[in-house]
């Protein structure tokens, strides 16, 4: 399908380091209200530019309308798009009001065209084996997930010095005016929720911690810079969701059910490792030993951990397990070679074609408007909880989203793990 993006920002260049994984997307423009950003990438690229979105909008071609633009545009921009006739997939947040979410979707709806929005990290490899694994019984029935997402000081992280490959600054400002809820929860609430279906009560904090983040703003801009929210849901799992930018980086994803526990380092690799433990009397007892914990390659001797288990694949895993930028200088590939590996390997467009295939087909949106919503509305009480916190019960819900499409590879029985040898001697320590 023929796609347009509004917003020529640092997410932009990110979108790109996977575009040719998708050559059933064609970027036939692009529009930034600064020249001087839109001309940068369309020399980089070699996109058309529009000189107004009215000239976009106006584009027969245009089927699907990529919205990068910052949170407090993503309203508007898809408003008029949605008007337009034009489908549309937003970053997140999808609005920051949930009547405006729901005015757009009643747009949609309207209009005939589709909604769908960012993150994308639910169609990941890492994902897609959680959810096999739990959906198999490899943990029994799930009862508690614990999900990370502190992202390192801001005030530390030289951010003011980051610039993406055609010189976009990375959006310091932004990230703390707006907070890191808006910009990282959904990360995590979209696994969650598609897993477990719509949290029936939620109980959330927020607090700004730390001032002086950036040069040039007030030492405090009343934005929280932490933040947890406790889901609970309808089959009896609890989850907690932390995200900061104050603490340093860990982006962990557990889900601890009554026989074991599942888990990976993080969301930003989409073919993090996964790994998997049976609970047994001695991985338990000896997750006790102080040694295990300084030696984590010794303690999965003993169980401590569990084992890795094979990933899935879906028809996009290529994406990120090679170079598929438009232009890459030998260092610039060598660089993104370390950086998919230990580092940062995200597929954003997977997305938009994920969308662009069930559009084609005439499928169901699996994210769907419900879905979407109710995504939209843990985000903004997460953000807007404040420091006396909130306990609520959420009114928006959706029905179950069933398995992750365009799986290729599933899990093998992940039920009859055998213990290993040295579990049997911990429990007589």
């Amino acid at each position: 399908m023929k796609i347009a993006i509004v917003g020529c920002g640092f997410v932009f260049d990110i979108y790109m380091r996977t575009i040719r994984a998708h050559p059933e997307l064609e970027v036939v423009g692009v529009f930034d209200k600064s020249s001087e950003r839109m001309k940068s990438v369309c020399t980089y690229y070699g996109f058309h530019s529009y000189q107004s979105i009215a000239e976009m909008l106006d584009d027969p071609e245009v089927e699907i309308v990529v919205n990068l633009t910052n949170i407090g545009s993503h309203y508007e921009v898809s408003r008029q798009a949605l008007e337009a006739g034009k489908h549309v997939y937003s970053e997140k947040p999808l609005t920051k009001s949930l009547d405006q979410s729901r005015e757009l979707f009643a747009i949609a709806e309207e209009r005939r065209v589709r909604l769908y929005c960012a993150p994308s990290n639910i169609y990941s490899d890492t994902v897609r084996t959680i959810a096999s694994a739990v959906a198999h019984g490899a943990i029994g029935k799930p009862l508690l997930v614990y999900a990370e997402l502190d992202d390192s000081p801001i005030r530390l992280a030289g951010f003011e010095n980051v610039f993406s490959r055609t010189g976009a600054p990375w959006p310091l400002y932004e990230e703390v005016r707006e907070g890191c809820t808006y910009e990282h929860l959904g990360y995590h609430l979209v696994w969650i929720c598609a897993l477990f279906g719509p949290a029936v009560s939620v109980t959330a904090f927020s607090a700004e911690l730390v001032g002086h983040k950036a040069k040039g703003l007030p030492a405090k801009v009343g934005t929280p810079d932490y933040s947890v929210a406790n889901l609970y849901f309808s089959n009896g799992t609890a989850a907690r969701i932390t995200c900061s930018v104050v603490a340093p980086r860990d982006h962990r994803m557990r889900v601890i059910g009554e026989e074991g526990e599942i888990s990976a380092a993080g969301y930003r690799r989409y073919r993090t490792p996964v790994r998997l433990e049976r609970f047994t009397r001695g991985s338990l007892s000896a997750r006790k030993l102080e040694v295990f914990q300084r030696h984590p390659i010794l303690g999965s001797l003993f169980g401590v951990g569990g084992r890795r288990i094979p990933l899935s694949r879906n028809w996009k895993s290529e994406a990120v397990e090679r170079d598929q930028q438009i232009r890459s200088t030998s260092q610039q590939r060598v660089i993104d070679w370390v950086r998919r590996r230990q580092v940062y390997a995200q597929d954003k467009f997977v997305g938009v074609a994920e969308m662009a295939r069930e559009i084609c087909e005439g499928k169901p949106q699996y994210l769907s408007p419900e879905f979407l919503l109710h995504l939209n509305e843990l985000t903004l009480l997460t953000q807007n909880a404040g420091p006396q916190g909130v306990a609520v019960t959420p009114t928006t819900t959706f029905a179950p989203l069933g398995p992750i499409p365009g799986t290729f590879r599933r899990q093998p029985s992940l039920t009859t793990f055998r213990q290993r040898p040295l579990e049997r001697l911990v429990p007589r320590l």
